[in-house]
């Protein structure tokens, strides 16, 4: 600042004026601080500014998988609101590991950040108190923190696992199969809970050769899979509770002669393309991070109260796989 100060013939209050955009400077001294800026190559240092402030403009982004599709426009929503706030957005992936989520979280924390969104991966979120009682914002989506009580954006995955699952019942399925991923994740054991309430619905018993809950490793589904649709009164119709098993599901289901009605959970590229097209429950996962994201903003500009939990609804689009009849 003192050099561009001496090129443009101002004092430092001035150029501070200038770089703030303060009132009280004329056209004409703006025009020779700029000058001279542009010619020092001066840049403002945000941190010291900002830490004034007691902020940083910069807020964590924790995910399962920066990878999977369904994390890409959550991620992009989060960030497209943190720049709308002038802020910064670090983002990193727990794969599901609950040590690299805390790794990250707290690497994060050591950063200063404002405020956290979380995908969480850890069944207890209690190393996070301290931060929180610091004054981090901390927001959960996805799935809701463990052994705390805090802000929490999540899909409604037992109701809208109810619904696919009354679609396939209404079409005529009476042997309907559950593929879902492990069930210590919240998701999953909700999307367990949906399937179970529409079969208990509709009257209908639930084998334990109908269910199949584990990773989403390919070699398992296909295995499930393979072992469901075989014996004398196989399943008739799959329900499967992600996108990573649906896509493991279409290609199972394509090498065999017989259709299969299929339902999954989430929405996924290309789906609406496949012959026949799959039917799916589909989350908004934009509005997932724009909600939580609005929600972090809004306590680090103050908001009080309680803990907020927000639900969203799912929606069933039906493109075909979903509507087929049983065949046996």
């Amino acid at each position: 600042m003192k050099d561009v100060a001496a090129r443009a013939g101002v004092g430092l209050k001035t150029v501070s004026r200038v770089v703030n955009e303060e009132p009280g400077v004329t056209d004409d001294t703006i025009a020779r601080v700029q000058a001279a800026i542009d010619a020092l190559g001066f840049r403002r240092n945000d941190s010291a500014r900002l830490l004034r402030k007691g902020r940083t403009a910069s807020i964590g982004l924790v995910l399962e998988d920066l990878a999977d599709p369904f994390y890409s426009p959550l991620s992009r929503a989060v960030e497209d609101l943190a720049r709308a706030h002038g802020t910064l957005l670090f983002t990193g992936s727990s794969a599901e590991d609950a040590e690299r989520e805390q790794e990250l979280v707290l690497a994060f924390c050591a950063r200063r950040v404002d405020g956290l969104v979380i995908v969480p991966a850890s069944e207890d979120h209690r190393y996070l108190e301290p931060e929180i009682a610091a004054g981090v914002a901390t927001v959960f989506v996805d799935r809701p923190a463990g052994g705390i009580n805090a802000d929490v954006v999540v899909s409604d995955n037992a109701g809208g696992t109810r619904e696919g699952v009354a679609h396939l019942i209404a079409h005529g399925h009476r042997r309907i199969g559950f593929i879902g991923d492990l069930p210590r994740i919240h998701t999953a054991a909700e999307r367990l809970r949906g399937y179970r309430e529409a079969m208990a619905d509709a009257g209908l018993p639930v084998h334990d050769g109908w269910v199949s809950c584990g990773t989403t490793a390919p070699e398992r589904v296909r295995s499930e899979l393979d072992r469901m649709l075989a014996g004398p009164e196989p399943v008739t119709a799959i329900f499967a509770g992600n996108n990573r098993i649906t896509v493991t599901a279409v290609r199972v289901l394509a090498d065999r002669p017989q259709l299969v009605a299929l339902v999954g959970f989430d929405d996924f590229e290309l789906a609406d393309l496949l012959r026949p097209a799959i039917t799916v429950i589909a989350q908004d996962p934009a509005q997932l991070g724009r909600t939580a994201a609005r929600l972090l903003f809004q306590r680090l500009d103050g908001a009080a109260g309680a803990p907020d939990r927000l639900e969203l609804p799912c929606r069933l689009i039906a493109r075909g796989s979903g509507e087929l009849p049983p065949m046996v």
